[in-house]
């Protein structure tokens, strides 16, 4: 077991991000209740062992286009901005549901650019997310899609976790994907493809792995992780990329187990 990995046994503090593939089916679009449910009980049983959890979740476009019957995204921002209004509102129903079945009590943290780029702004953002921590509770955060334009949005729930990670100083951020972690190759077309255990370095061919400019071995959403993972570990946080689809792997992660890709910090 590496060092990187052996630390993650005592984290205590720890961003858990999950993406819109984790949430949906991949056939219908529509939500996966089924692995919805999972997620939340790991993350509640996680939270009675003492962890502090912030939640950081992908999927209220998807879920408002779930809800109205919309089978392809609308291309204008109003579309999806009032797609994003009515998905999180269906989003945080089942979270609340489904964490309260299990004990716990939740609050919702809304986040665009400008929370991240105001000295102010970011100072009330932290204190708030370190109020529900003190409350027991679980912040569940995400984009605020109903409001941002793409002059303010960060752009994505990947490098939205790295900032929450980087602002509310937690030692982990685990970002739950459809895919192990992070692959020398595109395994959906190239069956020699190696998982990559561990990154010490995020240089230029590992950049170009994950999907970078001038090359066409990049995995779908890929890039967008190497980003999250440079700012999270020029921050001081560990980055984890781990499958979401199957049981048991946030633990796994967290007991140091050898899975996924972990980004580790140089000290």
């Amino acid at each position: 077991m590496s060092r990187a990995r052996e630390s993650l046994k005592t984290a205590r503090r720890i961003v858990i991000k999950v993406g819109t593939s984790t949430l949906a089916h991949a056939e219908s679009g529509k939500l996966n209740l089924y692995r919805i449910e999972h997620l939340i009980r790991e993350i509640a049983d996680l939270h009675n062992a003492g962890k502090e959890i912030i939640f950081v979740s992908s999927g209220a476009i998807a879920a408002g286009m779930n809800k109205l019957g919309i089978k392809i995204k609308p291309q204008t921002i109003p579309e999806n901005q009032a797609l994003a209004a009515i998905g999180q509102g269906v989003l945080m129903h089942i979270y609340e549901k489904f964490f309260a079945e299990y004990g716990q009590t939740i609050g919702q943290i809304l986040l665009t650019k400008e929370n991240a780029s105001d000295e102010h702004a970011l100072e009330n953002s932290r204190n708030s997310l370190q109020a529900i921590l003190n409350m027991g509770a679980i912040p569940v955060v995400n984009e605020n899609d109903a409001v941002a334009v793409d002059e303010i949005k960060i752009g994505d729930n990947d490098n939205l976790s790295a900032i929450v990670a980087a602002m509310i100083n937690a030692e982990v951020l685990i970002i739950l994907s459809d895919i192990d972690g992070l692959y020398n190759g595109n395994p959906k077309t190239d069956k020699s493809a190696r998982l990559i255990d561990e990154v010490s370095e995020i240089n230029s061919e590992i950049e170009k792995i994950a999907g970078g400019a001038g090359t066409k071995l990049g995995t779908g959403g890929m890039f967008t992780k190497i980003q999250a993972a440079k700012l999270a570990t020029s921050n001081g946080v560990t980055m984890l990329i781990v499958n979401g689809s199957t049981n048991g792997n946030l633990r796994r992660a967290l007991n140091g187990e050898n899975v996924g890709t972990i980004f580790s910090i140089k000290n």
